[in-house]
């Protein structure tokens, strides 16, 4: 691999780079708590402002939770919505810790993840390992700014100490990247190892 030589830092996703993630083992689990189907609770569930708004840490996981008793009609509790909320972290992605390696043996590794606080405290202990080349994380929940808003990732250049454009950052979702390079940094849609290693073999 010959990585990027005109960028000085690689800036990851979590979810979709590094770990599988599936809501429906989500809306499997509550449907299956409130004794319905998880079609009818998938029918329901939207990516909406509430939920935006509690990866920002505007919203606590009580009142989201509550939110979403109204917003898809089932009568659960906070456990069983929890419980259902950290299913959707599945495997890590199949080498990408040896894709981690590689890129790390020449720039520093950063992390940009659009997560609430209960997640956080999830999948930030079951995959301490997997975080450990990264030189810091930065979390929505904590920042209060999340991906795709291009103002959320000037502050993560700034946290980090350098120009946008010095930075590489792999997103699987279109409108992540859209946004990261409406702020100025080098952007690059990845759905695989195999995707983000010829991204880092590119010569701009």
């Amino acid at each position: 691999m010959h990585p990027l030589p005109a960028f000085d830092a690689f800036l990851f996703d979590f979810g979709g780079v590094l770990i599988e993630i599936d809501f429906r083992r989500a809306f499997a689990a509550w449907a299956t708590a409130a004794g319905t189907s998880a079609e009818s609770v998938a029918a329901r569930f939207r990516f909406d402002d509430a939920y935006a708004a509690h990866e920002r840490g505007e919203i606590a996981a009580p009142d989201y939770f509550e939110f979403l008793r109204r917003s898809l009609g089932i009568d659960i509790s906070d456990d069983q919505f929890l419980a259902g909320w950290n299913a959707i972290f599945v495997d890590e992605v199949a080498g990408m810790r040896n894709v981690l390696a590689e890129a790390g043996k020449t720039r520093p590794l950063y992390l940009f993840s659009n997560t609430c606080e209960v997640h956080k405290r999830y999948w930030l202990r079951r995959h301490r390992d997997l975080l450990r080349p990264f030189s810091k994380v930065f979390l929505s929940s904590e920042i209060g700014l999340r991906k795709p808003d291009p103002e959320a990732f000037l502050f993560v250049a700034h946290s980090i100490g350098l120009p946008p454009e010095r930075i590489a950052f792999f997103d699987d979702a279109e409108e992540n990247v859209a946004g990261a390079r409406k702020a100025g940094l080098a952007a690059f849609h990845v759905a695989s190892p195999a995707e983000v290693l010829a991204a880092l073999s590119v010569s701009p």
